[in-house]
Order: structure tokens, then C-alpha cells, then sequence
């Protein structure tokens, strides 16, 4: 039988056997539904997962993407090519015409592409994190009704059966000494009251031949014998 640390203090009786039965019902239906919410709890982590290296590699080419755009922005946008060339000619052998790309709108998307997918990569991380304590909690608590509480109550299931059965073979041999005994008293009394009888028998026949009730016990006793005797 099982320790007293590994089953629950319970009185073995046959209500507490379906108490415990219930309980063994609940906690098996517990397990199997935590279980369930477990394993979507970890495709759904694994999904975040994929999702956080997708974003990771969006990011890395979005930060690339906004860190050119900044330097052509101040490339295009600069003036210290433009004087050093201006210093050096008097005058021009050819005239071209120039004009200025409107770089910053480019420079703006490309910085703006990048905060979102870092927003985006900061709200996986926390949903990472959420879930990721969510399945440990969820875990601990599946191997708790697993290892801990679904073994007590089977083991106090078993415990309070053998009480029970060893409750009905105590019963069942009080019953059959107290029959022995209602026996052995019956056969007491029959034997009492033959006894008795013999003695009223006895002291008839003392009185109708005047005799002592002792002498009448011995002319019983002989009639008996042969009796006994003609039957033989």
C-alpha cells in the first residue's frame, strides 16, 4: 500500500471511494484539456517564431534600405562638392542645366518602413514572451496533475478499497463467529431444556412408584440402554 505522503488523509469509507472517483474523472479531464491547450499554445508559439526571423530579416534590409536612402538624401542634398568644382573654373567651356531630386520623401518612407517593422518585431517579441510563459505555466501545471495529483488520488482510491475490503472480512467473520455463538447457545438451551424435561420426567416417576428422584434417574438410564440396545 502506498505511503501516507503519496495518497490524501481520507476517511475509508464507501462515499469517500465516490468522491475520490470523481475527482480522479475531473483531474483525467483537466489533464487531457490542458494538454490540448499546450500543444496549440506551442504551434501558435513556433508560428510567432517564424514570424520574429521573417521580421528580423525584413529589418535588417529595411535599416540597409533607410540607411542609404539617408545618404544619398545628404549626398544630393550637400553643397560641399558643388564649391570645391566652382573655386577652381573661372569661367565655364559648358553649361549644363541642373536640378535637385525631391530625395527626402524616398529618405522618409524608407525611415518610416523601418520603424514598422521594428514596432512590428517588438509586438512578436512580447507576444514571444506571453506565450512563452503562458506554455510554461500551462506545462507545470499538466505535469503537476500528471505526476502529483492524478497518482494521490488513484493511490488513496486504492488505499480506501483495500480498507474497505479488509472492513468486509472483519465483518464477514464477526458474522459467522457470531452465528458459531447463536449456534453453540441454541444447542446450550436445547440441551437445557432436555435436561429439564428429564428432570420433571424424573421426579413423575418418583412420586407416582415412591421412590427418590435419584433411583428414578437410574431406571431412565437403563430404559435408555435398552432402548439403545433393541435399536442396535
Amino acid at each position: 500500500m502506498s505511503g501516507q505522503n503519496q495518497r490524501l488523509t481520507v476517511v475509508p469509507t464507501v462515499t469517500m471511494l465516490g468522491v475520490m472517483k470523481a475527482r480522479l474523472v475531473g483531474a483525467t479531464r483537466g489533464h487531457a484539456l490542458l494538454k490540448k491547450k499546450s500543444d496549440a499554445l506551442t504551434v501558435q508559439f513556433r508560428q510567432i517564431l517564424r514570424k520574429i526571423v521573417t521580421a528580423k530579416e525584413s529589418m535588417g534590409e529595411a535599416m540597409r534600405a533607410s540607411a542609404f536612402s539617408l545618404a544619398e538624401a545628404k549626398y544630393v542634398a550637400g553643397d560641399g562638392v558643388r564649391h570645391v568644382v566652382l573655386e577652381s573654373v573661372r569661367s565655364a567651356s559648358l553649361r549644363v542645366r541642373s536640378r535637385q531630386d525631391n530625395v527626402a520623401g524616398a529618405c522618409r518612407a524608407a525611415h518610416v518602413r523601418a520603424i514598422e517593422v521594428l514596432v512590428e518585431l517588438a509586438s512578436l517579441q512580447t507576444s514571444f514572451l506571453t506565450l512563452d510563459e503562458a506554455i510554461k505555466t500551462t506545462n507545470r501545471r499538466v505535469n503537476a496533475l500528471e505526476n502529483v495529483v492524478k497518482p494521490r488520488i488513484e493511490n488513496t482510491i486504492a488505499y480506501i478499497k483495500g480498507e474497505l475490503d479488509e472492513l468486509e472480512r472483519e465483518d464477514f467473520f464477526r458474522l459467522k463467529k457470531i452465528q458459531g455463538y447463536k449456534k453453540r447457545e441454541l444447542e446450550r438451551q436445547r440441551q437445557a431444556a432436555l435436561l429439564f424435561a428429564e428432570e420433571q420426567f424424573a421426579e413423575r416417576i418418583a412420586l407416582k412408584k415412591g421412590i427418590s428422584v435419584g433411583s428414578a434417574h437410574g431406571l431412565l438410564a437403563a430404559a435408555s440402554d435398552r432402548d439403545d440396545d433393541i435399536i442396535f
